[in-house]
């Protein structure tokens, strides 16, 4: 929540004129353009449990990595982006203690709506919603083996561009993502079966180029 806020209140700030820069040819329809930059993949609390092995807590950790973006303008004001990044790694506490982990990719593809498109504004702020693809990889638990099934769900999003030229921008973009799995432990030959609800902030701070 705390990276909510400071995400909104550079909004804000933005769209209350506190940037300000000449202008400049505005992004809109036919444009292609790509951000990339540091992502933060930061999952809720309280992801879920294992009573049947007697874990009552599931803690899924933080990361962060490399991602970028490649987005088309089919009109001024509306466009698709896809979302992808390197996988992210996550260590898994299981009531406090780290003992599992799993790797992930969260390919994530958003309608987007700009409602400055069209204009010369140097500010550009946008929202989007779409659909959230998440593979997991390498997963791992101390004592036995853990699988953890694909997942899809929604995906919102807010972001904004501030424009340098024609072709660069900095960028600032936040996701929610509805990530939840099936998980499977193997453990002394016996097998048991939870859900883990992820659920994760995303989080990316970059440079954005118009093509």
């Amino acid at each position: 929540m705390k990276n909510v806020t400071a995400l909104s209140a550079a909004f804000l700030a933005l769209a209350s004129g506190i940037y300000t820069s000449s202008a400049v040819a505005y992004y809109g329809k036919g444009d292609i353009y790509t951000r990339v930059g540091i992502v933060k993949v930061d999952p809720k609390s309280d992801n879920g449990n294992f009573n049947a092995i007697g874990v009552s807590d599931v803690d899924v950790d933080q990361d962060r990595g490399f991602g970028f973006t490649l987005g088309y303008r089919f009109m001024d004001k509306l466009g698709v982006e896809l979302l992808a990044a390197e996988p992210f790694e996550h260590d898994i506490a299981l009531d406090g203690v780290n003992s599992a982990s799993t790797k992930h990719l969260p390919p994530t593809l958003t309608l987007q709506y700009y409602p400055l498109g069209g204009t010369d504004s140097s500010v550009q702020p946008y929202a989007g919603v779409g659909v959230n693809y998440t593979r997991f990889s390498d997963e791992k638990v101390d004592g036995g083996s853990l699988e953890l099934d694909d997942s899809w769900g929604v995906a919102a999003q807010l972001g904004v561009d501030l424009l340098l030229d024609d072709h660069w921008a900095l960028n600032a973009a936040a996701w929610y993502l509805d990530i939840d799995t099936d998980a499977t432990a193997t453990i002394g030959g016996s097998s048991y079966d939870t859900t883990v609800n992820i659920d994760p902030l995303v989080v990316m701070g970059g440079i954005s180029y118009r093509f």
